[in-house]
């Protein structure tokens, strides 16, 4: 069960965040290669100055993501999500991609409990509820 955190200094309309983490839950289902059901999500917004990253000035917009995922994904898929979810945060937010930073953590699949069981190994095209 990804816990997919995005940390922003800036206000978000609610139907901006809806596109957003629609855009956000597939694409982390097409490269992760995983059903949606079990992808949770979440928003942090920041006053502007409450978030900072070295490179960037302190009046400008930041996106802080901290991706939690189970164990087994490849760094190439990690790459292209974290890319792709740069592209994603420029759009929906309108962060510039130098502006944005990623952390993913790995954790085995005993760490993430839904209220069914908690979740195996991860396996290409899986459905975690099965």
């Amino acid at each position: 069960m990804p816990h997919l955190q995005f940390e922003i200094n800036q206000k978000i309309e609610s139907r901006i965040k809806d596109r957003f983490v629609n855009e956000i839950r597939d694409c982390y289902s097409q490269v992760m290669g995983t059903n949606t059901g079990h992808i949770a999500i979440s928003i942090r917004e920041y006053d502007k100055y409450n978030l900072t990253i070295g490179r960037a000035e302190p009046e400008q917009d930041i996106c802080l993501m901290n991706l939690d995922i189970r164990d087994g994904r490849t760094i190439d898929q990690r790459r292209e999500l974290a890319l792709k979810y740069m592209d994603i945060v420029k759009t929906h937010f309108r962060v510039e991609t130098k502006n944005q930073y990623i952390t993913f953590t790995q954790h085995p699949g005993e760490d993430f409990h839904l209220v069914e069981k908690y979740l195996a190994g991860w396996e290409a095209n899986e459905n975690p509820f099965v």
